[in-house]
């Protein structure tokens, strides 16, 4: 039985969760909800099943698989990663990928906080400001290896690779100074099975291809690179 991943018809919070399912090549369906248009950007199409599908906090992203139903994307990461031993293997590995799964998290919400802000014309200097000391953590707790972790790919390299994503699309200059994400990232896009990035819905090159404006007009926040909802913080 193939698994069913609830989330907006958007990447967000499920990018990662996207590539994970495609690079395993797990069998899973999506069931995508729609947000309305500015300004009531109506949510009625997930409110209506929200309290429906027997989630213990009912929430998106959400992944059902038989009796297993789970909310919280980096839940459903590692429940995911579990079934294919990717979570890391010895406890200093294991202690790198609960780092990195956290770190990945702050940076993201601090990233969408500066995206979703009404002040995000004066909020923008100011981060691009500290995004090199951002991005220079990055390249020194990845170092000389191959992957996050270690030797062997885990599931957070599928979040620092989103995280690393979303900042180049937002500054494409960022990580030109640290030449070890830069081949993290070409290391990560031609890894086999070589079409996964791209045969996964909202892949990439979509939102590359949608990543037009970062600014905030009175009718709506234009983050279709993203993939952000309208609102302060990422939420259902």
């Amino acid at each position: 039985m193939s698994m069913t991943l609830g989330y907006w018809d958007i990447r967000g919070l499920a990018h990662a969760i996207r590539l994970l399912l495609e690079y395993t090549d797990s069998s899973y369906e999506e069931k995508k909800y729609t947000m309305g248009d500015a300004p009531d950007y109506d949510r009625s199409q997930w409110l209506n099943e929200k309290f429906k599908l027997g989630l213990d906090f009912p929430n998106l992203p959400y992944l059902i698989d038989g009796t297993h139903k789970i909310t919280q994307s980096n839940a459903i990461l590692r429940y995911i990663a579990r079934k294919h031993n990717l979570c890391g293997e010895t406890e200093e590995e294991k202690i790198r990928v609960d780092i990195l799964e956290n770190q990945a998290m702050d940076v993201s919400n601090q990233l969408a906080r500066v995206c979703y802000s009404p002040d995000f014309e004066k909020l923008k200097p100011e981060y691009l400001e500290g995004l090199p000391t951002m991005m220079q953590h990055f390249s020194q707790f990845l170092g000389k290896r191959p992957w996050f972790v270690g030797d062997k790919i885990t599931f957070v390299d599928f979040l620092a690779y989103d995280v690393l994503d979303l900042h180049r699309i937002f500054e494409p200059k960022c990580l030109d100074a640290f030449p070890n994400l830069k081949d993290f990232i070409s290391h990560f896009e031609v890894m086999p099975p070589s079409s996964f990035l791209f045969d996964a819905p909202c892949s990439v090159t979509s939102f590359e291809m949608l990543s037009q404006s970062w600014s905030y007009t009175k009718n709506n926040l234009h983050l279709l690179s993203a993939g952000f909802m309208p609102g302060t913080v990422p939420s259902t």
